[in-house]
């Protein structure tokens, strides 16, 4: 990824000046659930866990907006200023089965929307809109179809400082982020043409950077976890080549809604076993242990193969997928996804 000074702007502005950093983040919503084009990278992305008729699935959605920098002059409406990417997963947890589509294309034309004002982002069929009773997406997929409500249970929960994220040891790699952890879902998810009415927990974050990756940086492992009592563990790190952590991070949200932010150095992630992709022959540590200021936790993979090839759309192959999370007693006390970048190759953005 290229280095270069952030662009200050309020919030779905155009960028006034260059800076060093991203300036202290002041979130209005329903505002800022919608796109902000002045920055160059943006995604919505839920994730979740859900069951019917004694099953049990994984599922993940994700919208990404990219500002392509070349055409920003440009008056032609034909000019190619944004790109909208989309990605789906579901994970079958009996069938030991990752099934993944992916799609891209430019804004406008009535093919791609990434709005401003609240979440409302479309590609072709695929769908995500946040409305008066919580958000929905709808993707029809190639080979599954997921339709799904998601319900706010709790209060919006910024992240890092007040909704500003540090991802780097320089004040320029941050982001603006919040997530809305134990999400009530349900809906439908067809699989290969079997309809299942499916209910369970789901996480959202929605995060916007002008730059966000450290030229040492090679990729990041990242855990959202819904915890059985209500409780939300967000942690993070940034990796360089060799593996060492260049950065960490992450929060704790108490079931009675205290908020812990994790200072550089209170994460530490270690791997203790290890999966090898027939695919693109990387090898990524499918089980963690944890370490966090909220307790030492095991994050283990519901299924190893939970790797989604997506050079088709954003270039990457990485790994995502539903994971159980266990305390330091050995007790299983929640459910979530973890996500590894930068073990096929370096992540680019």
């Amino acid at each position: 990824m290229r280095r270069r000074a952030l662009l200050v702007a309020a919030p779905g502005l155009l960028p006034a000046a260059r800076v060093l950093a991203l300036p202290p983040a002041h979130l209005q919503f329903p505002r800022d659930h919608g796109a902000h084009p002045a920055f160059r990278t943006e995604w919505w992305y839920i994730t979740g866990f859900a069951q019917a008729a004694g099953r049990e699935f994984g599922f993940q959605v994700t919208f990404f907006r990219s500002r392509v920098d070349a055409t920003q002059g440009m008056t032609s409406r034909f000019a190619a200023k944004q790109l909208v990417f989309a990605h789906a997963a579901v994970t079958d947890v009996q069938g030991r089965k990752l099934r993944h589509d992916q799609r891209i294309a430019r804004e406008g034309f009535d093919v791609a929307l990434a709005a401003q004002g609240d979440a409302n982002v479309r590609l072709r069929d695929w769908s995500l809109q946040r409305g008066a009773d919580g958000w929905h997406a709808r993707l029809p997929a190639g080979d599954f179809t997921l339709d799904l409500q998601f319900t706010p249970t709790q209060p919006l929960l910024l992240q890092g400082r007040d909704g500003l994220s540090r991802k780097g040891p320089q004040p320029d790699q941050a982001s603006y982020y919040y997530s809305l952890p134990q999400l009530a879902s349900r809906g439908t998810l067809v699989l290969q043409g079997q309809k299942f009415d499916v209910q369970g927990k789901a996480w959202l974050d929605h995060e916007w950077s002008e730059e966000l990756l450290h030229r040492q940086a090679v990729g990041w492992d990242w855990i959202g976890m819904n915890l059985d009592d209500g409780s939300a563990l967000t942690a993070f790190r940034l990796r360089r080549q060799d593996g060492s952590a260049l950065w960490d991070g992450g929060s704790f949200r108490s079931a009675k809604g205290d908020v812990y932010v994790f200072s550089p150095g209170e994460t530490d992630f270690s791997a203790q076993r290890r999966w090898t992709s027939p695919l693109s022959q990387a090898s990524y540590p499918v089980e963690w242990i944890v370490r966090t200021p909220a307790d030492f936790y095991t994050v283990k993979a519901l299924v190893d193969n939970q790797e989604l090839d997506s050079r088709a759309s954003t270039g990457a192959i990485y790994w995502e997928g539903l994971s159980d999370l266990i305390d330091s007693n050995g007790k299983r006390v929640g459910r979530g996804y973890l996500e590894m970048t930068g073990y096929a190759q370096r992540l680019r953005m």
